[in-house]
C-alpha cells in the first residue's frame, strides 16, 4: 500500500493510526545508533560554537566569522555526489567507521594545536573544513542506511527522530561549548576542551557501528559501478525524476536566504546584544530547542497539515525572524523567535528529508541523498559567504534584512514545486517469477573471454516492437512515455517511439544504454513501480505474440583479419 500525504490521507500508513512518533525507538538497533549519534552531535554543537567564538577572538572580520559556516558547508557542496556514489558502491559500514574516524583525528589535532595556542583563522577555517569532508563523506550512508533499520512505513518517524537527535544537541550543545568557552580564563583553553570532548564523541558511533551486522537492502549480483559511472547514473536519475528535483529546488531556495540567520547569529549576539560566549550559545540553543519541540509533534502536524503548506508557513515565518535579528535588539523577544524559526527549520528539512528518502528506489539512496545535501549544504555556504560579504561591507541588519526579502520574493517562483503530493510510487525492489527471456553475456559468446568483451561492449541498442490498435493509440502512446521516464532514469542514454508509416499500429521503441552491464543493471534497478508501467505497456500490446525484443551491439571497424562477431536476437517473454 502506497504512503500518502496528508492532501490525499496519512503520511504513515494506517497500521500506526496514532502516531507517538517514537515508534523506531523500539528497534534496538536504531536505538543504540539514535544514542551514540546524539553523543556526537551534541559534541559537533559544542564545537560549532566554540570554533565560532574562537574565531571571534582571533578576527574582527565578519566575512571570516561567516567563513566558518562555509567551511562546515563547502565539503558537502563539493563532495555530495562523491559521497553518495561511494556509499551505493561500497560496504556502507566499513565507509562509515573510516570517516568516523577521520573525523575523530581531525578534530583531536586542532584540539592540540588550540591547546597550545598555534592557531590562526586560517588554520581554524582549514581544520573545521577537514572535519567536515569527513562529514560530507559520512552523511549520504549515514542517513541510507535508515531503511536497513526500521521498516518503510516508520521512515518519516525516524527522519523526525533524527531531527529530533540533532535538534537536541543543537538545543544543549551550544549552550554547553559557550559555558566551557566562558569557564576559562583562555579562550584557546576552552576551545581546546570543547574540541577534544567532541574528538572522544565520535568513538561512541564508530563502536556501534563495528558491532553492527549489516544486511543490505539491494545488492547487485553484477561487477560493482565504478565511481565515474555511479555519479554520472546518480545525475542522470536526477535529472528524469521531477519529484526529486522539486525538494532539491525547495531545499536550495530555503537555505540558501535562511543561511543568514546561522551565518550572522554570532555578530548580532557579539555587537547587537554585547553578549558573550555564554549569550552566544544560548541564542543558537535557542534554535535547536524549538527544532527539537518541532521533530516531535510533526508526526500529528504531518497527519492535518499538507507539506506544501508546512513550508510555506515555515518560510514566511523566518521571513519575519530575520527581520526582528536585523532591527530588535532585546533578548526577550530575539530567545522566543529563535525558538519559533528553529521550529519552522526543521518542520521544512524533515519534510524535504523525508521527501528524498520516499521517492527513490534503494539502488540509488544513497547518490540521492548526496545531492539533496550537496544541494542543501550549497545553499547555506553560497548564502553565507553572501549574506557575510554583505554585512561587512554594509551591515548586518541589512544583510539580514536583504535575505529576508529575498526569502518572500522567492516564495511564488518556489511554490509549483509540489512535495510530498499524492500516493508515493512503491519502491519495492521487483523480482519476477518468471525466468528472465534476456539473454546472457555467455549465451551470447563462445567462450568465457568473448563473454567478459560482450559484457563491456557498447553502445547496446534495445528494440521492442509493439502491435498497437488504432482505437488504443493515444492510451499507448501515455503509457509508453511514461515508461520513458524509467528508462531513462535507470541508466538509457536515449530513448524514442516511432510508428511505422506504412502500417501505424506498429510501434518500435527504441534506447540507448552505455554497454550490455548498463542494460543488465538496468533490469536489476526495475521496482514495483517501474513494473507496474511496464506492465501496462505490455497488455495494450496486441497480437499472439508478446513483442518482439531485439539486442544491437555498436558495430565498431574491424580489420580483414579480424573474426566478425556473432549476431544474435531474442524474444521478450
Amino acid at each position: 500500500m502506497p504512503l500518502e500525504t496528508p492532501n490525499t490521507g496519512p503520511l504513515v500508513a494506517a497500521a500506526n493510526p496514532t502516531p507517538s512518533g517514537f515508534a523506531p525507538l523500539r528497534i534496538r538497533l536504531f536505538r543504540d545508533r539514535w544514542i551514540a549519534s546524539t553523543v556526537s552531535s551534541v559534541g559537533t554543537w559544542m564545537q560549532d560554537t566554540a570554533g565560532t567564538w574562537l574565531m571571534t577572538s582571533l578576527t574582527a572580520s565578519p566575512l571570516l566569522i561567516a567563513l566558518m559556516q562555509t567551511a562546515a558547508s563547502l565539503p558537502v557542496l563539493m563532495l555530495g555526489l562523491l559521497a553518495g556514489a561511494t556509499a551505493d558502491i561500497f560496504d556502507r559500514r566499513k565507509l562509515l567507521i573510516f570517516w568516523q574516524a577521520w573525523m575523530l583525528v581531525s578534530v583531536a589535532i586542532l584540539a592540540l594545536l588550540t591547546f597550545v595556542g598555534f592557531i590562526s583563522p586560517w588554520a581554524l577555517l582549514a581544520f573545521t573544513f577537514l572535519l567536515n569532508i569527513g562529514s560530507a563523506m559520512n552523511n549520504p550512508a549515514w542517513q541510507a542506511i535508515v531503511p536497513e533499520l526500521v521498516p518503510r512505513e516508520l521512515i518519516p518517524d525516524t527522519v523526525s527522530l533524527n531531527a529530533a537527535s540533532n535538534n537536541l544537541a543543537r538545543a544543549v550543545g551550544p549552550a554547553l561549548g559557550g559555558l566551557m568557552v566562558a569557564g576559562f580564563a583562555s579562550v584557546h583553553t576552552g576551545a581546546g576542551s570543547v574540541f577534544f570532548l567532541n574528538a572522544i564523541s565520535f568513538a561512541g558511533v564508530i563502536w556501534v557501528l563495528f558491532n553492527w551486522k549489516r544486511t543490505p537492502l539491494f545488492k547487485s549480483a553484477l561487477p560493482s559501478e565504478r565511481i565515474a559511472g555511479s555519479i554520472m547514473t546518480g545525475l542522470r536519475y536526477v535529472r528524469y525524476a521531477p519529484e526529486l528535483q522539486a525538494s532539491l529546488a525547495r531545499a536550495f531556495t530555503f537555505t540558501f536566504f535562511v543561511s543568514a540567520i546561522w551565518a550572522l547569529l554570532a555578530v548580532v549576539a557579539k555587537r547587537a546584544l554585547s553578549q558573550g560566549a555564554l549569550g552566544y550559545g544560548i541564542l543558537n540553543g535557542s534554535l535547536g530547542l524549538g527544532a527539537v519541540i518541532a521533530a516531535t509533534q510533526l508526526p500529528r502536524i504531518r497527519q492535518r497539515v499538507p507539506a506544501d503548506t508546512i513550508i510555506a508557513v515555515s518560510t514566511f515565518y523566518n521571513v519575519i525572524t530575520l527581520f526582528i535579528l536585523a532591527y530588535v535588539h532585546y533578548p526577550a523577544i530575539i530567545i522566543p523567535a529563535l525558538i519559533l524559526s528553529g521550529f519552522a527549520w526543521t518542520s521544512t528539512m524533515s519534510t524535504l528529508n523525508t521527501s528524498v528518502q520516499l521517492s527513490v528506489p534503494a539502488w540509488v539512496q544513497a547518490r540521492a541523498l548526496g545531492t539533496y545535501l550537496m544541494t542543501f549544504q550549497g545553499g547555506m555556504a553560497l548564502g553565507s559567504i553572501i549574506w557575510g560579504f554583505v554585512a561587512e561591507h554594509t551591515s548586518t541588519p541589512i544583510a539580514l534584512a536583504a535575505s529576508g526579502c529575498g526569502l518572500a520574493l522567492s516564495f511564488p517562483f518556489v511554490r509549483r514545486f509540489h512535495i510530498l503530493q499524492g500516493p508515493l510510487p512503491d519502491h519495492t525492489p521487483f523480482r519476477s517469477s518468471r525466468p528472465s527471456s534476456q539473454p546472457s553475456a555467455f549465451q551470447l559468446a563462445d567462450s568465457a573471454a568473448q563473454a567478459d568483451d560482450l559484457i563491456h561492449a557498447g553502445p547496446v541498442r534495445i528494440s521492442i516492437e509493439y502491435q498497437i490498435p488504432l482505437e488504443r493509440y493515444a492510451e499507448f502512446t501515455h503509457a509508453i512515455h511514461q515508461l520513458r521516464g524509467v528508462r531513462l532514469r535507470d541508466g538509457a542514454m536515449r530513448w524514442g517511439i516511432y510508428r511505422d508509416v506504412i502500417d501505424p499500429e506498429r510501434l518500435n521503441e527504441t534506447f540507448l544504454m552505455e554497454s550490455w552491464l548498463d542494460y543488465l543493471r538496468s533490469r536489476e534497478r526495475i521496482t514495483a513501480a517501474d513494473e507496474a508501467i511496464r506492465a501496462r505497456v505490455r497488455e495494450l500490446h496486441h497480437a499472439t505474440e508478446p513483442p518482439r525484443i531485439s539486442y544491437q551491439i555498436y558495430a565498431r571497424e574491424i580489420t580483414p583479419n579480424e573474426p566478425p562477431p556473432n549476431h544474435h536476437t531474442a524474444d521478450s517473454r
